[in-house]
């Protein structure tokens, strides 16, 4: 027996020393780290997994609350969906107030979520930002003006902030989150973020095609971070945060390094979402301040050629009756913006197979849309 158990702990052990020596040693750190704070795989309640950069909002304002405030009842149809996907949230806000709010699994308006991969959109938000800062002079901008290793690539030294926002970098990156060697899983656990990105080579010229690849907007924010020389949590709260009024302060979860997990990961409320998306939906006008310039919010929300389901990291459906632009994350995370109702709808939750359609927009963004903004008061839907 003790043999068998000697042999068993050499080959563990080796077997161990493989997977470290073989670069995937994030594994190791992503068990200890789910097998110490919570779940198992990655969750909207990952604030406290990783360190974190804060968002401070400044004179937090509460939303006005419409007259009608939570006197929506929802349908059959819509709370089964609600609860097959694990929503931990439901927000509405029309005309600029507050309709209805419903929360679920002990979560409540004071709840940080985690945003995923609606930060990409948010990355595309504080680029426009820095081009009207005069950090960028657009988004045409080449990369290798802020990291001159690109000049020395054959294919990087074409390659542009917008090819970033639009995922036409060409980087050889397979987009893949269903096992734990993919580049996706060590992307959310690795410790040093820049150097994997920066170990990405390309595979094709830049803006030959359409490809969502999460290197991209990590690029894109270790760039950013570089060109208007601060963090990015920093400009996020400089620029997009206290102008806002923010209600709760958010965080911005980073690798070891302090640098931002720019592909995912700020952690905040669904009525904070809102508002952000309440920003962009009027063109990055506020309380009669242009925070953002209104040209370039209407070339971020313009579906490129390339895609016409896909703008600047913010997706679009203009098939549907109800036009719609969205961000949109990791295990069903939206912001949803309908211009035609004024209205802005925000969902998050758990759930990690939503169905989609053939240019990959989760179908639950259409049925959200369509249902929500049929709203006539009182409300019944």
């Amino acid at each position: 027996m003790k043999k068998i158990i000697t042999a068993l702990a050499l080959g563990t052990s080796a077997v161990a020393a493989a997977i470290y020596l073989s670069g995937y040693g994030y594994i190791f750190r992503a068990a200890a780290l789910n097998l110490k704070k919570g779940a198992v795989t990655p969750s909207i309640d990952d604030e406290e997994k990783f360190p974190s950069r804060p968002v401070p909002n400044l004179k937090a304002e509460a939303w006005k609350k419409d007259a009608h405030y939570n006197r929506m009842t929802l349908s059959e149809d819509i709370l089964n969906e609600l609860k097959k996907t694990r929503a931990s949230s439901l927000l509405v806000v029309q005309n600029g107030k507050l309709l209805h709010e419903q929360y679920w699994k002990d979560h409540d308006f004071s709840s940080l979520m985690n945003s995923f991969s609606m930060a990409k959109g948010i990355l595309s938000v504080l680029t426009g930002c820095a081009i009207d800062d005069g950090y960028l002079e657009s988004e045409d901008q080449l990369v290798s003006t802020v990291f001159p290793r690109y000049a020395e690539s054959f294919y990087g030294k074409h390659l542009t902030f917008r090819h970033l926002m639009t995922m036409q970098a060409g980087f050889d990156w397979i987009e893949e989150y269903r096992h734990p060697f993919a580049e996706n899983s060590k992307q959310y656990f690795v410790e040093d973020l820049a150097e994997q990105a920066f170990d990405i080579g390309f595979i094709e010229m830049p803006g030959t095609r359409y490809e969502y690849q999460s290197v991209a907007a990590q690029l894109l924010g270790l760039a950013l971070r570089k060109a208007v020389n601060q963090d990015l949590a920093t400009y996020l709260s400089e620029k997009i945060w206290k102008p806002l009024n923010m209600e709760f302060p958010a965080k911005w979860s980073t690798d070891e390094k302090g640098m931002e997990k720019a592909f995912c990961c700020i952690h905040a409320t669904a009525r904070d979402f809102a508002r952000l998306g309440q920003l962009i939906m009027q063109n990055g006008r506020w309380k009669g301040k242009q925070l953002i310039s209104e040209d370039y919010c209407k070339r971020m929300l313009t579906p490129t050629p390339e895609n016409d389901a896909f703008c600047f990291t913010v997706w679009a459906d203009d098939e549907n009756p109800t036009k719609c632009r969205f961000f949109y994350g990791f295990l069903g995370q939206f912001i949803i913006m309908i211009p035609e109702r004024n209205m802005v709808i925000v969902k998050t939750g758990f759930y990690n197979r939503l169905e989609v359609d053939k240019k990959k927009r989760p179908l639950q963004v259409k049925l959200l849309a369509d249902a929500l903004s049929q709203i006539n008061k009182p409300l019944t839907i």
